[in-house]
């Protein structure tokens, strides 16, 4: 009995050391660059790439078959990186997406018409007499583009509306699909200026409406007449004749042209 247990331990020894020793001989050696780009990636995994996470990205990075500005959470300066690890070079698109909230309606410039009381949900309010808002067009301030952005890039502020944080931004689009008022748009984050406002009511209803409002006034046209113009009672932009067109900020009644670039600053005084 003894003997026939010892034989079984010396085969088991045996059969254990040629499988460690097949297992370190035919062992696929792992591509270094995977770890060094799995370590450089933001390491989200939200599945932004194509792929099922960042160690899958990176495993497609390595075989030819993505491109390191695939991953949409990255910027330039980590695409570059990445592909440095490569042995590449990647020409890096400057005119970056971001979502932009165009609607400056905040609690106290845009008006109520009754008190809404319900479930703190965008499409629900949006459904009651088509908001609570006197603007039908403005922001609704229940937070549903803040509940669907994966990288935490929107917040809402103290005064009612949700701000981008645009370096967390990578104009996924999930905010925009998710706003039942259509106001959050995805634009290159380095136009000149930006229309805070969707409103196609009369210059008395949006003034009425919202302190903030266009209101179809024509003083960015007048000034800018290759520039602005007035369709259905709100300013449009011609980016591709807008040199210099950011003037028309200081001059609009309203402020509803602003510069790009609001987010950043809006969260360093606080949220709500």
């Amino acid at each position: 009995m003894l003997h026939a247990v010892a034989t079984l331990m010396a085969l088991g020894l045996l059969f254990g050391a040629g499988l460690a020793f097949a297992a370190r001989v035919l062992a696929v050696k792992r591509d270094e660059r995977i770890e060094a780009i799995e370590e450089a990636l933001p390491g989200a995994n939200c599945g932004g790439c194509g792929f099922a996470g960042c160690t899958a990205f990176a495993e497609a990075l390595v075989h030819g078959e993505s491109s390191p500005m695939d991953c949409p959470v990255a910027g330039s300066g980590m695409w570059q990186h990445i592909a440095h690890i490569l042995g590449q070079e990647v020409e890096v698109d400057e005119n970056r997406q971001v979502a932009v909230v165009r609607c400056r309606g905040t609690h106290d410039a845009a008006k109520d018409r009754f008190q809404y009381v319900g479930e703190p949900d965008c499409d629900a309010a949006h459904a009651v007499a088509a908001g609570h808002k006197v603007c039908e067009y403005g922001c609704l301030g229940l937070g549903n583009c803040v509940r669907v952005c994966p990288f935490d890039a929107i917040f809402m502020a103290d005064n009612g509306l949700p701000v981008i944080d645009e370096e967390a931004c990578t104009a996924c689009g999930n905010c925009v699909d998710a706003c039942p008022r259509g106001i959050i748009e995805i634009l290159p984050e380095n136009l000149p200026v930006y229309v805070m406002c969707v409103s196609h009511d009369g210059p008395r209803e949006s003034r009425q409406a919202c302190k903030n409002a266009c209101i179809a006034c024509g003083l960015c046209v007048r000034k800018f007449p290759d520039a602005y113009r007035l369709e259905d009672n709100l300013a449009e932009v011609d980016y591709e004749n807008c040199e210099g067109c950011e003037g028309a900020i200081d001059i609009c009644p309203t402020g509803a042209l602003q510069p790009p670039r609001q987010g950043v600053a809006v969260k360093e005084e606080g949220t709500g």
